[in-house]
């Protein structure tokens, strides 16, 4: 959160340098939003990055949660302080307002997404053969595996697609080309849970409510906090540990890989985080 603030505080509205003898260039104001609106397509390389630098930007500041009208503000800023022109608030007085707004709008945020999800968990519940767990969890088996079941403190390796509530896909495994294998205490509680009922070689679909996928916090910038979430899973294989070399104390053997929301970045991130 404190990175985001800064980056917002720098990009959006920037540093106080030079206010002092920045001066009221309304002319220039105009100038630079025409030129702005009617840039078109990036085509060099220089336009591309700094096209970059605004997705930047917007990435950072996507906590806000801003209306169109509220946006305009923050280019006005941006354009104020670039410029050099002369501002209409405060930075010193303002700035520190940034994280608490933050705050609030990403507690609003979840709380709409949140809402929104009631009717699709509910309808959800209701398809044959699903199955509603006391956690929340919403289990339904879509192909019977014949193979042995995992418990919490097994890893396993398995192929999987990710979705919102509205279909979109933020992470598939399938996509990348590979399974991949994490202990089943270091995911999120609906994969826990759910990993558990399946048998290897079956395949399941597990509908996740927020307080047992990714909380309130999400998974920015793909997944919206106080989301729902939707897992289609295939369970492949329970992987045993590496035995121990000969004369290890204890017969301890290698140390189990991480979850998988420690993958090389930037593959979106698995279902994973507690």
């Amino acid at each position: 959160m404190k990175k985001t603030i800064l980056i917002a505080t720098m990009l959006s509205l920037t540093a106080c340098q030079g206010q002092g003898g920045a001066k009221d260039d309304k002319a220039g104001a105009t100038t630079g939003t025409t030129t702005a609106a009617t840039a078109g397509a990036p085509q060099t390389e220089e336009q591309k990055t700094l096209y970059a630098l605004g997705l930047s930007i917007g990435r950072s500041i996507s906590v806000f949660d801003m209306s169109p009208q509220e946006l305009e503000f923050v280019k006005a800023g941006l354009s104020a302080q670039v410029t050099g022109q002369k501002t209409d608030v405060d930075l010193e007085v303002y700035g520190p307002k940034l994280q608490e707004l933050a705050k609030e709008r990403s507690v609003r945020k979840a709380t709409q997404e949140k809402e929104k999800s009631v009717k699709f968990l509910e309808e959800k519940s209701k398809e044959t053969g699903a199955q509603k767990t006391e956690s929340g969890l919403i289990y339904k088996e879509t192909q019977a595996g014949t193979g042995p079941q995992p418990q919490a403190s097994d890893i396993v390796k398995v192929h999987y697609k990710g979705t919102l509530s509205d279909g979109k896909e933020f992470d598939s495994s399938y996509k990348r080309g590979e399974p991949t294998q994490f202990p089943l205490q270091g995911v999120i509680k609906c994969w826990t849970e759910g990993l558990q009922k399946m048998k290897v070689g079956g395949k399941a679909q597990l509908t996740c409510p927020s307080d047992i996928a990714y909380g309130d916090r999400g998974a920015p910038p793909n997944i919206p906090g106080g989301a729902a979430l939707v897992f289609e899973v295939e369970l492949l294989e329970i992987v045993k540990p590496p035995e121990a070399p000969p004369g290890m104390p204890g017969g301890m053997g290698a140390t189990p890989p991480p979850a998988p929301n420690k993958a090389p970045t930037p593959k979106p991130p698995p279902p994973a985080t507690k």
